[in-house]
Formats: C-alpha cells, sequence, structure tokens
C-alpha cells in the first residue's frame, strides 16, 4: 500500500448514515470530507454522495486503496443498500474491501468490549465477551439478557437503553454517538494494514435477525414438477 492512501468509509445501518473519505499516511487516519445521509433515503442518495465527495477531493475511484463499510447489525435495507453500494463501486475498480460490525464500531468508539443497539420489538443488537473467545454478538431479548451476567460496561447509542437499564441495572451504560463511517473506518485500520480484506463473491449482511418477510410471511410453497408425458 503506498505511504498515503485514500480510503472510503460507508455506514447506511443506522436510522441515519454517512460517507467519509479519509487519507492513511504512516498509520493515521486523517479526515478529509464526511457527508451525512438521511435515513430511508440511502438507495437514492449513496452513490451521489460517494460521486460528490470524490469530486471535491479531485479524485476517483481508482485512487482509493480500500474501502470501508459496515455490514450491519442494523436496518434490512439499509444493510443492503450499503453493500450492494460497496461492492458495485469496489469490484470493477479492483478496490479491496473490508467489512465491519457496527457493534464492534461502536464498542471501540466508546472503550468497550460490550456493545448494544436498538433492535426494536423489545430487542438489543447485542456484543459481550466470552472467556477466552472472540466476543458474541446475538439478538437478545429481556428474557435472554436476564439469563446472562451482565457485563460491567456496555456502550450504548441509542434506545437500547431502558431495555439493558430495566434488565442489567448495575451494568454502567457509556454513552456515545452513534458510530459513524470515519469510526468504521478507524476500526479497519488493523486489518487494512494487515491486507486482511473480504472476498467480494462472498461478501454478505451482517443481520443476527430473520426479514420481516421471513418472520411473518406464510410458508413456501414449491411449485409442482412437471411431471414426463403430463400437461
Amino acid at each position: 500500500m503506498p505511504e498515503a492512501s485514500l480510503l472510503l468509509g460507508i455506514d447506511t445501518c443506522g436510522p441515519s448514515g454517512s460517507v467519509a473519505l479519509a487519507r492513511l499516511q504512516g498509520g493515521a487516519l486523517t479526515l478529509l470530507d464526511q457527508a451525512e445521509l438521511a435515513g430511508r433515503s440511502y438507495s437514492a442518495t449513496l452513490v451521489s454522495a460517494v460521486g460528490a465527495m470524490l469530486a471535491r477531493h479531485s479524485a476517483t475511484l481508482g485512487d482509493l486503496a480500500a474501502l470501508v463499510v459496515v455490514s450491519g447489525p442494523g436496518s434490512f435495507t439499509g444493510v443492503r443498500v450499503g453493500l450492494s453500494a460497496a461492492k458495485g463501486l469496489a469490484e470493477p475498480a479492483e478496490i479491496p474491501v473490508v467489512a465491519v460490525s457496527r457493534l464492534a464500531v461502536l464498542g471501540q468508539k466508546a472503550g468497550t468490549e460490550a456493545a448494544a443497539l436498538d433492535a426494536h420489538r423489545q430487542e438489543v443488537f447485542l456484543r459481550i465477551g466470552v472467556a477466552g473467545a472472540e466476543p458474541r454478538e446475538m439478538l437478545a431479548g429481556t428474557d435472554e439478557l436476564a439469563a446472562m451476567t451482565a457485563p460491567e460496561r456496555i456502550a450504548v447509542c441509542d434506545e437500547a437503553v431502558a431495555l439493558l437499564l430495566a434488565t442489567w441495572p448495575a451494568a454502567q451504560q457509556v454513552p456515545v454517538e452513534p458510530p459513524t463511517a470515519t469510526d468504521a473506518m478507524q476500526f479497519a485500520l488493523p486489518r487494512i494494514a494487515a491486507r486482511a480484506f473480504d472476498d467480494i463473491a462472498l461478501l454478505d449482511g451482517h443481520y443476527l435477525r430473520r426479514s420481516d418477510a421471513e418472520i411473518f410471511g406464510g410458508p413456501v410453497v414449491p411449485e409442482p414438477v412437471p411431471q414426463p408425458g403430463k400437461r
């Protein structure tokens, strides 16, 4: 990787999102630009926001050394739009991609191992440490939380606060601003330095929950297979 490299970050997993452009030099990240994206408008604004940002800095996709995309958990639509855009931008220009968890980014931003995001329906997306192993990420409701040992400290940035306060009153909540595309790039720096990039062909959303269509839809009835000699 060149001594000074341009990185692009994309985060469309939350109620609002962002794209960011930064310069990586000597292991340090310098933010050049960040644009906020309104929720529910990602499909209409994301690619144009990236194009406008690159143009403002006289850069092209070919100038990017890596692209960092937040792959969830969060809004199904937001996750899909972000990943689709990342793949569409990266593949033609052969830009290496690093996909990161929004929970992990939140935890690093707050300086905690545990983190929680509001998943609605009285549930949270949860990242929690496990002794002798990598932290686990899961969807948890009141019953699941009550069955766990609460962490000493947990990062929060939204309405997950209320559910955690009710079930884990002894856990110290560490409130921070919601993670951004810049935070995602900062989190991804060790992987970029190690060139531990993701395979675009295998990249998928980190959902932690089934889609509403899967949850509320009826059973899928396969079409009958035509039999030889029958119409």
